[in-house]
């Protein structure tokens, strides 16, 4: 018997991966080496750069469409995307 999978719970465990994958390249970016693990005050700034990305408006993110991005920019929006997309999950589901 197949087991039940959730795309919701993929997509959820997709964006904690995300949330790693920025704290991992703030980390290397303030000279970190990569694969030296993670401390929870790195994951804190990941936290707090994303949260910052997200306050930033959409028209400040629509500018940037013209402007190349760096690497730490492609994964926060990448991050927010998968946050709208589980957004939407919900909101599906409550309907």
């Amino acid at each position: 018997m197949p087991r039940y999978s959730d795309e919701l719970d993929a997509v959820a465990a997709y964006e904690q991966a995300l949330r790693l994958r920025i704290a991992e390249r703030l980390a290397q970016e303030n000279g970190h080496p990569a694969g030296a693990g993670l401390s929870a005050g790195q994951i804190a700034e990941a936290d707090a750069a994303i949260a910052a990305w997200q306050d930033t408006g959409e028209e400040e993110h629509d500018l940037n469409a013209f402007r190349r991005i760096g690497p730490l920019q492609e994964l926060l929006a990448e991050h927010r995307a998968v946050l709208d997309r589980i957004d939407d999950m919900r909101d599906r589901r409550l309907s």
